[in-house]
C-alpha cells in the first residue's frame, strides 16, 4: 500500500521544490510528537509570515506540515529507503519564477537561524541544487552519487557531511542529523560555498520589492475588487488566462461573471515574471462580448488589453468552481491518470483487468482527496465567487481613485540588449580566456589550436582544453532539463529507445575533421578498393556480383579521371587561397601551392559572418574552446 501512495504522491510537475525541517525531538510517543510539532510550526509560521506579507508568488506558496514517525512510515517514506524522524514537510511549485525557489532557500536558512535545533534539507527536480549552484568550489570527492543526504542547513549555514571514503557510501537522514548535531564545526561547507549561495539571496527580504512591477489596467468593476481584497490572486488568474484552452475560451465569450459593461482604471501589482507572461500573451477579444478596445497605436491600448487578459483569467477561474460531478468528465483528472500512466502505476496490466481497475479506482480516490494539495482544486474558483457575493463593488468610489492613481513603472527592464546579456552572463560565470582572431592573427596559431582541441580528451564529464593548467573537465552551467547528470533525488537520466539508435564513433568524426582542416585524404580502408573488410558490405549486391574486384577498381579509376577532367575545365582552384612563396616549388612555373591554413580560417570567417553573430556550426565549434570571433572587422585573408 506504501508503494502505490508514493506514486500516487509523487506525480507532479518538475518544478518542485521539498522541503524538510527536522526539530530535535527525542520522544516516541505521537501524540508528544504531535504536541511538540505543533508548537514549533506555530513559531516557524509566525517567522515566514513577517517575510511573505506582501509575497506575490508564482505558484504554490511556502507552507509547512508536521509529519510524525508513525504517520511518516503509512505511505509517506521519503524514495521509499527509510522511515524519517518527525518533521515539518513541504512540497511547492515554483513555475517559470526560479526567484521563488530561491526565497524558500533564504526563508529556511531564515528559519534554522531564528530556531535553535531546527536542521533544515532542501532538493528540487535536479536535485541536490545548491551543491549544483556551488560547482566550481566543491571538494574533490563531491559527485551526484556521493552527495546524496549530505547536504543540509543549520544555524543559517550550509552544511556538507564529508564523505571520508573513496566509495559511494550511502548515508542515512538520520545518521546525518545525528552528526551535524554532534559537532557542527565538522560538517560547515567551506567559505567559498557559504558565499556561493548566500551571494545568490543577498538581496532578500528587500529584494521582493525589486521583483514586482506596478501598472495601470481597465478591469471589470468585480475583478477589481477582487485584487484589492486579495492582491495574490493575480498568480492564478494569469496562469489559468496563459494557459487556456478551447473549453476556457468559449467561457471567455460567455462573460456570465465579469461582464465588461462596468470598466475602471486600477493599479495592480504583479511580479515582473507574471507580467511578461500577461503581456506577450496574444489575446483579441469577441467583439460581441462587449470588450470595445481602443486603436493599437492608442496609449489606452495597453492598460485596456492587459485589463481584458485579467477579465479572462478570472472568468476562466470562476467559471471552474463547481467540481465535475463526475471525475472522467473532469480534464484535470485526465492529465493526472496520464501522469500515472508515463510512472508505470499501472504496471503495464491489462486495461480493465481487475488489477488494473483497482488501481484506477485508488487513483481516483485519491485525486478527488487530494485535489487541493494537488493545485487541480475548483479551491481558487469558490473562493472567487464567495468574494464576489460579500465585497462591495462601487464603481462611483473606484471612478474617484482613478484619479489618483500614479503612472506606470517604467518597462524597460523586458528589453535586454545583446551587451547588456554578456555582461550579465560574464558577471555570472566570469570572463573566459579567448583566442581573438583579428586581421593580425597567424592562420598557422589558429589551425593548430584546433587541431590541439580535437586531439585532446574528453569524456562523460565533458571536454578538457588544452590550454587549461589543471585537467579537470569543463562542465557547462545549471540548467533547468530533465535528461542530465545532476545531484537528482527524484529523477534519473532517462534511457534512450533502441529503436532508430545512432551509431557515433567519436574517433572517425574527430579523424574527418582533423582531415578537413588538413586538406587531406584519410589514410583507411575506406579508399582501398583491394579491402575484403569494405568490399564485403556490396557482396549481396546483384551489380557487384557479376563484376569482379578487378573490375570495379579499373571502372572507379576510369570515374576519378572523368571527374578530374570535368574539375580541370572549372575556376573550382582559383577560389582557393594560394602561397606567395613555393620555395619548393621554384622549377615549376604554373603550380601555386594551396595555403592550408589561410583557407582553413577563411571558410570558418565566412561561416561566422554568414550567421550574423547568431548560433552555427562556427560559434558552436570554436566557442566553447575559447576562440573569439571578430565578425565586425573587415578580415581579407587573400
Amino acid at each position: 500500500m506504501a508503494s502505490v501512495n508514493n506514486v500516487l504522491e509523487s506525480v507532479r510537475e518538475d518544478d518542485f521544490i521539498k522541503y524538510f525541517l527536522f526539530p530535535d525531538i527525542n520522544t516516541n510517543d505521537e501524540k508528544e510528537q504531535e504536541a511538540l510539532l505543533s508548537k514549533i510550526l506555530e513559531k516557524a509560521n509566525k517567522i515566514i509570515e513577517n517575510f511573505t506579507d506582501n509575497y506575490l508568488w508564482h505558484k504554490d506558496e511556502f507552507k509547512l506540515s508536521p509529519r510524525t514517525s508513525i504517520s511518516n512510515s503509512l505511505g509517506f517514506i521519503e524514495r521509499n529507503k527509510e522511515p524519517l524522524p518527525p518533521h515539518l514537510y513541504g512540497v511547492s511549485h515554483y513555475g517559470d519564477n526560479i526567484e521563488d525557489e530561491w526565497f524558500m532557500v533564504f526563508l529556511l536558512l531564515q528559519l534554522t537561524k531564528e530556531m535553535k535545533g531546527l536542521i533544515a534539507r532542501v532538493y528540487d527536480v535536479d536535485g541536490e541544487f545548491l551543491l549544483i549552484e556551488a560547482a566550481d568550489y566543491l571538494p574533490s570527492w563531491a559527485n551526484p552519487e556521493t552527495c546524496e543526504n549530505r547536504v543540509y542547513l543549520y544555524d543559517g549555514d550550509i552544511h556538507l557531511i564529508p564523505n571520508e571514503t573513496s566509495e559511494d557510501t550511502e548515508l542515512s537522514v538520520t545518521s546525518a542529523l545525528s552528526v551535524i548535531r554532534e559537532d557542527p564545526t565538522k560538517t560547515l561547507a567551506s567559505p567559498d560555498i557559504q558565499n556561493c549561495i548566500k551571494n545568490k539571496i543577498s538581496g532578500y527580504p528587500a529584494k521582493i520589492r525589486e521583483n514586482l512591477h506596478h501598472v495601470t489596467v481597465y478591469v471589470p468593476v468585480g475583478v477589481a475588487a477582487l485584487l484589492r481584497e486579495k492582491p495574490n490572486l493575480i498568480a492564478p488568474a494569469v496562469h489559468s488566462f496563459c494557459n487556456r484552452d478551447s473549453v476556457d475560451l468559449n467561457v471567455c465569450r460567455a462573460m456570465k461573471y465579469f461582464p465588461p459593461e462596468s470598466r475602471v482604471k486600477r493599479r495592480v501589482a504583479f511580479t515582473k515574471c507574471l507580467y511578461a507572461m500577461l503581456k506577450h500573451s496574444k489575446y483579441v477579444p469577441d467583439r460581441r462580448t462587449g470588450w470595445n478596445l481602443p486603436p493599437q497605436s492608442s496609449g489606452e491600448f495597453k492598460p485596456h488589453s492587459l485589463g481584458v487578459k485579467l477579465a479572462c483569467g478570472f472568468e476562466i477561474l470562476a467559471s471552474q468552481a463547481t467540481p465535475s460531478a463526475s471525475v472522467e468528465s473532469d480534464k484535470a483528472w485526465h492529465n493526472y491518470l496520464k501522469s500515472l500512466t508515463e510512472r508505470g502505476y499501472f504496471r503495464g496490466l491489462l486495461e480493465h483487468s481487475v488489477e488494473y481497475n483497482n488501481l484506477l479506482n485508488k487513483a481516483k480516490e485519491y485525486y478527488v482527496e487530494h485535489r487541493d494539495s494537488m493545485r487541480y482544486s475548483p479551491a481558487i474558483g469558490q473562493e472567487i465567487l464567495r468574494l464576489t457575493r460579500v465585497l462591495d463593488c462601487d464603481v462611483e468610489q473606484f471612478r474617484k481613485e482613478e484619479s489618483c492613481l500614479p503612472k506606470d513603472e517604467d518597462e524597460t527592464w523586458l528589453d535586454i540588449s545583446p551587451e547588456e546579456l554578456d555582461k550579465m552572463l560574464q558577471e555570472r560565470y566570469g570572463q573566459k580566456k579567448t583566442f581573438s582572431v583579428n586581421n593580425n592573427t597567424d592562420p598557422a596559431s589558429f589551425t593548430e589550436k584546433i587541431s590541439s582541441f580535437l586531439n585532446h580528451v574528453s569524456d562523460l564529464d565533458g571536454a578538457e582544453f588544452p590550454d587549461r593548467e589543471d585537467d579537470s573537465p569543463v562542465r557547462p552551467p545549471r540548467r533547468k532539463n530533465k535528461s542530465k547528470v545532476s545531484f537528482s533525488q527524484d529523477t534519473k537520466t532517462t534511457q534512450q529507445s533502441t529503436n532508430n539508435k545512432i551509431n557515433f564513433d567519436p574517433n572517425s568524426f574527430a579523424c574527418a575533421v582533423q582531415n578537413i582542416l588538413n586538406f587531406a585524404i584519410p589514410e583507411d580502408d575506406s579508399w582501398d578498393l583491394d579491402s575484403g573488410s569494405d568490399m564485403s558490405e556490396y557482396e549481396e549486391d546483384n551489380y557487384v556480383k557479376d563484376q569482379s574486384y578487378e573490375e570495379v577498381k579499373t571502372k572507379m579509376q576510369q570515374y576519378m579521371e572523368e571527374m578530374d577532367k570535368e574539375l580541370a575545365q572549372t575556376t573550382i582552384g582559383d577560389s582557393f587561397v594560394k602561397k606567395k612563396n613555393g620555395d619548393s616549388f621554384d622549377d615549376i612555373e604554373s603550380f601555386k601551392p594551396v595555403d592550408i591554413d589561410v583557407n582553413a580560417l577563411k571558410n570558418i570567417l565566412e561561416s561566422y559572418r554568414a550567421q550574423l553573430g547568431e548560433a552555427g556550426p562556427s560559434s558552436n565549434l570554436l566557442g566553447p574552446m575559447g576562440v573569439s570571433l571578430d565578425a565586425k572587422e573587415d578580415m581579407d585573408m587573400a
